[in-house]
């Protein structure tokens, strides 16, 4: 299952909510960051200078300043200044997210966010939202990766900080919280969430109905990931199946050591993925190891990637099509190639650094770039002539008062209201059943695949069923070859010009 590549060395990750953690103590930190003499003195010059100002802030302010306030603000703009969106200062409310995140459960709606760091008036600093959680109020209510949250009770989010947004869509339990949602470029509604108690769940699998393949989707990598789908490769194999989709979409990514041992399953030599850093001690070759291979049987795999899809995720995707694998169908990935540090510097605060990019085993980064799919397909969308009668059916609460009527909808059942709603709101049937087949299913936990409205997962289910499946993933190109070709195509553009 190998193939000769290139390999040189490296390790990885981290996403929006739930991030990785990977503890330094602090001077072992800060002993690593330079052994040249003149470094240390120009440094020792600039902390000198620094210590000045904060003692001279603190006897000649005008108002009395509580020193954490410039201990705080110090930081977070020494971080800022890096102008990386994964380095910055971890206050204690921060902290408290980072813990309950990797605990696997939270209070709140949710959602996993990410904001930009900039707030321009050409681009405002709105909260995205990365992923919504399964079963989640959140994914209950429709709220879709991509769609960016514009407002939180009636607040704009552009003028807050990601903190500051946390702080209102988190509360009690049972308590209900109102967002602005902006869908595309003109969509906006609101959405009316009750807070609940958010599980994070790893994996989950099922045969596709009517065919031999086997599909697992992962929702995020954690130390129980490999677990899960083992206990789906085994389930496939007592059903007989003759192919498999692993689906990675709006996956954030998770844990390197959990990703390794995935792709372990499939691998049984080679590298799995390589970090690389200044620091000696980040680099790192992760390489598969024959007895930890379990998935020997020769079926067509296919992966499915969005937009969403980061880190981990990529890592996985990267190696299988690196080494003729799997084919991968949907969109680019995220481009999530880096490597970050969590350093915590007291019991309840700390700082999250890069510390290192992760490659391929064909030896490229992938970070700001992402993994191109085989096939793309795009997320199927609204057709911006049915946006703002959308909108009109979001906010009439037609949806909510079908599912109360009827939450236990069979699918014709589920169609002929389709057909009824779409006399008031002439909306392509296929969006509108998959509507109200959310609103009725919303006590009910979130179905595996929706077949009829996922298109992604049509086209792959086709890829897998192909007679020359084999010979068109051998034909597939290397990350590598993917970006030499791309610099080659960008030279030839520049000397054009």
């Amino acid at each position: 299952m190998k193939k000769n590549i290139n390999h040189k060395k490296i390790r990885t990750f981290i996403y929006g909510f739930a991030f990785v953690i990977s503890i330094l103590c602090t001077s072992q930190c800060f002993a690593q960051s330079s052994t040249k003499k003149d470094t240390k003195a120009s440094s020792f010059q600039y902390m000198k200078k620094l210590n000045n100002v904060f003692d001279y802030v603190q006897q000649n302010y005008v108002d009395e300043i509580d020193p954490s306030v410039l201990y705080e603000g110090a930081l977070k703009g020494m971080l800022e200044a890096l102008e990386d969106p994964y380095t910055l200062y971890l206050d204690s409310d921060y902290m408290r997210d980072l813990q309950d995140t990797t605990a696997g459960n939270f209070g709140g709606v949710g959602l996993s966010i990410s904001k930009p760091l900039e707030n321009k008036a050409d681009k405002p600093a709105y909260v995205e939202v990365a992923y919504p959680i399964d079963d989640s109020p959140g994914a209950k209510a429709g709220i879709q990766a991509g769609d960016l949250l514009i407002a939180v009770e009636g607040q704009p989010t552009d003028e807050m900080s990601m903190n500051d947004v946390l702080d209102v869509l988190r509360g009690e339990i049972g308590t209900p919280v109102t967002v602005t949602v902006q869908r595309g470029a003109n969509m906006k509604f609101d959405v009316k969430l009750v807070r609940a108690l958010i599980e994070v769940p790893t994996a989950k699998y099922g045969m596709i109905e009517g065919t031999k393949t086997g599909y697992v989707r992962l929702i995020e990598f954690t130390p129980e990931t490999p677990n899960r789908l083992q206990d789906a490769l085994d389930s496939f194999e007592q059903e007989g199946f003759d192919s498999l989709i692993i689906d990675v979409r709006d996956n954030p990514g998770g844990l390197i050591t959990s990703v390794v041992n995935v792709v372990d399953k499939f691998i049984n030599e080679g590298v799995i993925v390589s970090t690389k850093s200044r620091v000696l001690f980040e680099n790192h070759e992760f390489l598969a190891t024959p007895d930890k291979t379990t998935f020997t049987k020769k079926v067509p795999i296919v992966i499915l990637i969005n937009r969403g899809s980061a880190s981990a995720s990529e890592i996985l995707s990267g190696a299988l099509k690196d080494y003729h694998l799997a084919y991968l169908v949907g969109e680019k990935t995220y481009g999530k190639g880096s490597v970050q540090q969590v350093i915590p510097l007291s019991n309840t605060d700390g700082f999250k650094m890069t510390t290192a990019r992760y490659y391929t085993p064909s030896d490229v980064n992938i970070d700001k770039i992402g993994i191109p799919p085989d096939l793309e397909i795009k997320n199927f969308f609204i057709p911006k002539e049915q946006e703002e009668v959308y909108v009109k059916l979001v906010e009439s609460g037609e949806l909510e008062n079908l599912a109360k009527e009827n939450s236990n909808m069979t699918e014709a059942e589920i169609t002929k209201a389709a057909e009824e709603l779409a006399k008031t709101y002439p909306i392509d049937l296929r969006i509108l059943r998959r509507l109200i087949r959310v609103q009725a299913k919303k006590a009910q936990s979130a179905a595996l695949y929706d077949m009829d409205y996922d298109i992604q997962l049509q086209e792959a289910l086709k890829i897998v069923q192909r007679p020359d499946f084999f010979d068109l993933v051998k034909n597939t190109k290397t990350l590598k070859e993917l970006q030499e070709e791309a610099e080659q195509k960008a030279a030839e553009t520049q000397e054009e010009e």
